[in-house]
């Protein structure tokens, strides 16, 4: 199959090679004025006599473009259109031979007159200092489209097959719609089921935090954030989508989504139920809920996790502007989701004299049930002042049921433990989050102050019943039984405040002095009841793995900082110095212990941003962090609640440090619709807290913990990505890798171990729209793992997986659509028993009617019913194999709803036109 795809795709692109060569060219070189080339100008192709979009480009850092275009026979309008300047604007009868304008002068827009009124069509692109903003309607998608499918049209924007979105190299973290979060700013639910049609622009800028977006100061973010507005004429209206289906083995799903849009005020509405492992909401145009290489990233959205997932789902989400000051948005979520689940392993425990070998097998299954609400309010008390406050919710229910076995062996098959073991645990937990911001900016550009509280509380509490046996071989151990109730008690408080100030120095200089101060307060208590058989029932208190843990920790940091502000350039350096009291306390087995530790440690962080063009820049920042030994790590207690391991605390440790470095370059030439980046991070450790674990002759484990230097860890990638649009057809392709090395250190058996990991995983991919009647997207990735020891028996470990997936949709006939992903894996070293590859092929067959309102569709999970979950992991102690539970293959029969009711009578005619400038 693979072999006949590459012989297919090799012949596509050998005829869009041909059918390119015979494109006329117009051609030209734009100027600011007389001296300045024009970087970044939109020069762009529209029909005279409906304005229709027929291709765009992007002028280069020379003020050069080229546009490729078909013969054309009807008259059309060149337009070339830059921020700042009037619209250069050429007529041509038709086009039915290479054009060269030569040299184009653009004038000034004179802001001498009272009022200027521009009219003008509306350009496909417009490149800003720090934003890349779309026309929507100036990108064809199909009548029905969402917006992931007109983001997928956007020169620079990738979306891989786990929906991760990159734009010109960086990852996507924020998709908000007119500035507002629509239920999470992950964004998923609104590129899933908002229509394109609704958007009039699509804006990017690097991410903001909102002390940023409130004081001015530049993005220290290297991530990207996507801004959807909707059309005025259609911001105000109802849509929705709703959709029931029911399959094989008693599956089924639905979900709805009803939304409401009038002027600034937004509502929403979702629900989704089913028992295919789609825990939260997701409406895929062609596998709605299913899985597979269509599967979602976090948030609220699909997860294929371990095990089969009933879930449930029902939301609503607000949002609004009151007398023109005050902005709410918030949304509530309750959802609950019941998973089962059988897990077996091997795991391959590595030692510097030998190793063994544990078998084990688990069956689970865990009821969990969420209420979280989360409000943001904004109020612009004046035009320089404003406050925000956004304060977060969330009640958890979990009950959980547990039984596993596991036997372990030395390498020459002689046997050393088993363990079998039972639980059923429920607790509840309550949390608060809130965070209060206070912004005040003065009248000299850089001179602000700013003032953030921030609290976490949460409650937790909990009772488990458990029952166990482990037996040991060797050395005459007695055995361990135990029958108990555990009754558990957390609280954790953490409160923040920060005050910062900014003084200009120069233009483009500030100085900027602050401070924070943290307090954290923890307390965590559990209460162990073994059985009596005589009053059967749980009467006696086992002092030995009783205890109470109670940790405080103040924080008080002043800082300084410059920063330099420069239009292409920005540096921000901050240093400071950490004053810390750390006290810990326990009751353990009736005895009290304590430890109060005081530390002055310094505080520093850097960053740059360097913009060399409009579409070239580099960014880099560096942090120096602290992290201090927990209560639980410093109390010199052994803990003996684990049968199997022993943990004792060391009162010696000292503070871990962690230098980190972030590097990246990205380059992205709208010219060709080509570009790359490339990034390069690490880690190095000082004094890192680490696991020292002893084994007894039956490998029972004593565990504590020491400090350790030298670990760290290095990583680089990069990508590369194209895109051809040749009419009403798209072509794009691209390479990302990866590459990274880790050196870390421990103690095992009381000798130090070195482990150095190398990972590489590349991945190439092709992306092919033809028009609006079949899409295909094959894509290969490699991933190669190899750990080298020192002080161990074994000498090194690797493994290497290959992955292929294709997914290949058809639009055609009219009203049909044949979806269909084919996956292939290969995993090349697991242990015996545990299956190396597999096929993953579902496919959905839809048919559209009553004016494609109602969506009837089938579809099938597995088609092969090849589906498993075998992987490998190395880490530094230890090689592990594990197969958990998955979905196999059923067939479900589907019926959606979708409608909508918005803006004016013709809401529905191609946007464009015109647009009109006040200056």
């Amino acid at each position: 199959m693979i072999r006949h795809f590459l012989f297919f795709l090799a012949a596509f692109l050998i005829s869009v090679f041909g059918f390119s060569q015979n494109n006329l060219l117009i051609k030209g070189k734009i100027m600011e004025g007389e001296i300045i080339s024009a970087e970044a100008a939109t020069v762009f192709l529209s029909k005279a006599k409906d304005s229709t979009l027929v291709d765009y480009a992007v002028t280069n850092s020379q003020g050069i473009f080229e546009l490729k275009v078909k013969k054309q026979t009807e008259p059309i309008h060149l337009v070339v259109s830059m921020i700042g300047f009037e619209d250069f604007k050429k007529e041509f009868l038709k086009v039915d031979e290479t054009i060269d304008l030569g040299v184009v002068f653009l004038k000034a827009i004179s802001t001498n007159l009272d009022e200027l009124i521009i009219q003008a069509e509306i350009p496909p692109i417009r490149i800003k200092k720090d934003t890349i903003e779309f026309n929507a309607s100036s990108f064809k998608v199909r009548p029905d489209a969402n917006v992931e499918e007109l983001l997928k049209q956007l020169p620079g924007v990738e979306i891989d097959a786990e929906k991760k979105i990159t734009v010109n190299g960086k990852e996507v973290n924020q998709i908000l719609v007119n500035g507002k979060p629509f239920f999470d700013e992950d964004g998923n639910i609104a590129i899933q089921n908002i229509p394109s049609e609704l958007i009039n622009k699509v804006q990017i800028t690097n991410t903001k935090s909102k002390k940023e977006e409130f004081t001015g100061k530049v993005s220290t973010s290297d991530k990207a954030s996507i801004n959807l507005t909707i059309d005025e004429d259609k911001n105000k209206g109802l849509f929705g989508k709703f959709m029931g289906g029911y399959g094989s083995g008693k599956r089924y799903e639905s979900s709805g989504l009803l939304n409401y849009f009038k002027g600034t005020q937004k509502i929403s509405v979702l629900g989704s139920s089913n028992n295919i492992n789609a825990s939260g909401f997701s409406m895929d145009e062609v596998f709605d809920n299913m899985g597979g290489g269509r599967s979602r990233r976090g948030g609220v959205n699909f997860s294929r996790g371990n095990g089969i997932t009933r879930s449930n789902l029902l939301g609503i989400n607000f949002s609004d502007e009151y007398f023109d000051k005050l902005q709410a948005n918030g949304s509530y979520m309750f959802s609950t989701s019941d998973n089962e689940n059988k897990n077996r392993s091997t795991r391959i425990n590595l030692l510097p004299t030998d190793e063994f070998t544990t078998v084990s097998e688990s069956n689970s299954n865990s009821y969990n049930e969420n209420h979280n609400a989360n409000f943001s309010f904004e109020y612009k008390i004046d035009s320089t002042s404003t406050l925000y406050v956004a304060p977060v919710f969330s009640k958890v229910f979990n009950h959980s049921t547990f039984a596993s076995s596991e036997f372990s062996e030395d390498a020459d098959g002689v046997a050393l433990n088993e363990s079998n073991s039972s639980s059923d645990a429920s607790s509840n937990s309550v949390n608060f989050n809130n965070n209060l911001l206070y912004s005040k900016r003065f009248k000299r550009k850089g001179n602000y102050m700013s003032l953030g509280i921030t609290n976490s509380n949460s409650k937790q509490d909990g009772v488990s019943h458990v029952e166990s046996l482990t037996r040991f071989f060797k050395d005459n151990q007695q055995d361990d039984i135990r029958k108990q109730l555990r009754d558990t008690y957390s609280t954790s408080d953490n409160y923040n405040f920060n005050i910062e100030y900014s003084q200009p120095i120069t233009d483009s200089l500030s100085l900027v002095l602050g401070a924070d101060y943290n307090h954290a307060n923890s307390i965590d208590d559990r209460l162990v009841y073994d059985f009596n058989d005589l009053s059967g029932g749980y009467m006696d208190l086992n002092v030995s793995e009783s205890n109470r843990y109670r940790t405080t920790l103040n924080q008080y940091t002043p800082k300084a900082g410059l920063i330099l502000s420069k239009s292409n350039l920005t540096i921000d350096l901050e240093s400071g110095v950490v004053i810390a009291d750390n006290f810990s306390s326990a009751l353990f087995n009736q005895e009290n212990y304590s430890s109060s530790k005081n530390y002055v440690t310094p505080h520093g962080r850097a960053f740059a941003n360097f913009r060399l063009n409009k579409g070239m820049s580099l960014f880099g920042n560096y942090s120096y962090n602290v992290q201090y030994p927990t209560g639980f790590q410093v109390l010199d207690i052994e803990d003996v609640s684990n049968p199997l391991n022993t943990i004792v605390g060391n009162p010696d440790l000292k503070p871990s440090e962690t230098h980190a470095t972030f590097l990246s370059f990205n380059n992205y030439n709208f010219a060709s619709r080509s570009g790359y980046s490339i990034n390069i991070n690490s880690s190095f450790f000082e004094n890192q807290v680490v696991s020292t674990v002893v084994y007894d002759e039956n490998k029972k484990r004593t565990t504590s913990y020491e400090n350790i230097s030298g670990s760290y860890n290095i990583g680089m990638g990069g990508n590369w990505s194209k895109s051809h649009k040749i009419e009403e057809h798209q072509l794009r392709y691209g390479f990302n890798a990866r590459i990274s090395y880790a050196k870390t250190k421990g103690f095992t058996d009381g000798i130090e171990f070195v482990s150095k990991s190398t990972t590489y995983s590349p991945r190439v991919y092709v992306s092919w729209d033809y028009g609006e009647v079949l899409s295909m997207t094959p894509s290969y990735s490699y991933s190669y793992y190899k750990s080298t020891y020192d002080n161990y028996m074994v000498d090194q470990a690797n493994n290497f997986q290959h992955n292929f997936n294709i997914q290949l949709t058809s639009y055609w006939p009219k009203n049909w659509v044949f979806g269909n992903d084919f996956g292939y894996s290969y995993n090349s070293k697991i242990a015996s028993g545990f299956k190396k590859s597999f096929y993953l092929w579902n496919t959905s067959l839809s048919y559209a009617f009553k004016d494609k309102a109602f969506v009837a569709k089938v579809k099938v999970y597995d088609l092969l019913n090849q589906n498993i979950s075998s992987t490998r992991t190395l880490d530094p102690t230890m090689i592990l194999d594990q197969e958990n539970t998955v979905l196999k293959r059923y067939v479900m029969f589907s019926l959606a709803y979708k409608f909508d009711r918005f803006g004016n009578a013709d809401s529905r005619e191609k946007r464009g036109g015109q647009r009109r400038m006040r200056m």
